[in-house]
């Protein structure tokens, strides 16, 4: 079967719902093959409601995002999840550690999970992930959640995939207002101090209102939910604030902007992927000949780009 019937049979299978046709599409944008699969179910997509959620390691994101699952299909929606781990810096492996917290929810097929190596990718996302989401939307997932790595303060990529974007913290912890001070606080929809028990929790939610009053915000203020994940409590009440900002959007029409805003970011990534691929390759092959600035100027001009 040559490429392009193979793609063709893909979509058909993706069009008729088939679970295992959403994985192989998604496995083909991971290997960069992806464009002509997209290109085929773009316009399926842009109905599914997506949250992404970051925060500073064993904030209990991915215990988060287990308790959103069970509050989604409670009220009858199908959701996907991405759960983006950090790579090996060796074998750009990943442990995929989230898969264990959410196991509860293998078996229900209204739940469909796909777990992510960020193999270096910058701004705690991996470089497929924008593809997976749109994906999941074109197959008629109702909700999409992404979950980032949470390697430090530069988790800000995720304002440009996810409608509306959580901040999870957690008290007692030094990385919680090193991440508020770091440009975190911009991005964020809604604020979770998970471990609600701990005797801090009431200083974090203080802090956070703090700063969120040295903010000007037009329309959407943050909302601040308390929760403890493991035991679930305060999920519902994340879910409601989910609810409130996505009732928000559509009201405020900040929904169209923010489509616009993930479909850029696309294109600016793909398009900049590229460039950077033939920049490569051109300076590979040269060698590494003259000055670093005289390579970059002839890397340009080959590819038609000049001041």
């Amino acid at each position: 079967m040559s490429e392009p019937q193979a793609i063709d049979a893909l979509v058909q299978e993706f069009r008729a719902g088939r679970p295992r046709a959403l994985a192989r599409a998604i496995t083909l944008c991971e290997a960069g093959c992806g464009a002509a699969v997209v290109a085929a179910l773009y316009d399926r997509a842009g109905t599914a409601m997506t949250i992404g959620i970051t925060g500073p390691p064993g904030v209990g994101k991915s215990t988060l995002c287990s308790g959103l699952v069970r509050s989604v299909r409670t009220v009858g929606k199908r959701v996907g999840v991405i759960s983006v781990d950090p790579s090996s810096p060796f074998s750009n492996g990943a442990l995929l550690g989230d898969r264990i917290r959410l196991a509860e929810h293998f078996t229900d097929e209204g739940v469909f999970i796909r777990s992510m190596a960020s193999r270096g990718h910058l701004g705690g996302l991996a470089g497929a992930t924008t593809d997976a989401a749109l994906l999941m939307d074109a197959f008629g997932l109702d909700v999409v959640i992404v979950e980032t790595v949470g390697a430090g303060q530069n988790e800000v990529e995720i304002a440009s995939l996810a409608q509306t974007v959580i901040v999870a913290l957690q008290p007692g912890s030094g990385d919680s207002v090193q991440v508020l001070k770091a440009g975190i606080l911009e991005i964020a929809d809604i604020f979770v101090v998970n471990k609600a028990d701990h005797p801090m929790a009431n200083q974090l939610r203080r802090e956070i209102r703090s700063m969120l009053q040295i903010m000007e915000y037009r329309g959407w203020v943050p909302e601040i939910v308390t929760t403890q994940a493991l035991s679930g409590e305060g999920i519902q009440e994340l879910w409601a604030s989910i609810e409130r900002h996505a009732a928000y959007l559509n009201e405020s029409g900040e929904v169209e902007l923010r489509r616009r805003t993930r479909f850029l970011h696309q294109v600016r990534a793909i398009a900049a992927g590229r460039i950077r691929d033939l920049i490569e390759r051109r300076v590979t092959g040269e060698g590494g000949n003259g000055d670093p600035y005289a390579a970059a100027e002839r890397a340009l001009k080959a590819l038609g780009i000049e001041e």
